[in-house]
């Protein structure tokens, strides 16, 4: 097993008390994931990039024009991951789809977000 990443831009608030929306429910999303598939973590960073992500906080005002952003601010999470090639893949797709599931009709996002 080798060492690989798993990368996600967010647009969330990073304090876990303050609402449904923040930094804390996309990492317990993500670990949960990762442990369901019997995957190990071996680190977690958390950083916010200058540029990298701007256009998470242009996404959030488009579709939630009637609301502030508080305190969302953009956050690279970076799950370091002991796993098959294979295993990351379907990691991945996972944290996709638990990140903004698709329904039938239009929808937006819980969290604005990127995966690299």
């Amino acid at each position: 097993m080798r060492k690989r990443d798993l990368t996600f831009g967010l647009y969330a608030d990073a304090d876990a008390d303050a609402d449904a929306e923040g930094l804390a429910w996309a990492r317990a999303l993500i670990e949960n994931a990762v442990h369901a598939r019997s995957a190990r973590i071996v680190g977690v960073s958390e950083t916010s990039p200058v540029d990298a992500y701007d256009f998470l906080a242009q996404q959030w005002a488009v579709e939630h024009p009637a609301r502030s952003s508080g305190a969302r601010q953009t956050t690279e999470f970076r799950v370091r991951l002991v796993c098959s090639l294979r295993t990351r893949r379907v990691l991945r797709k996972a944290v996709i789809a638990a990140l903004c599931p698709e329904g039938e009709a239009p929808h937006t996002c819980r969290v604005p977000w990127t995966a690299l």
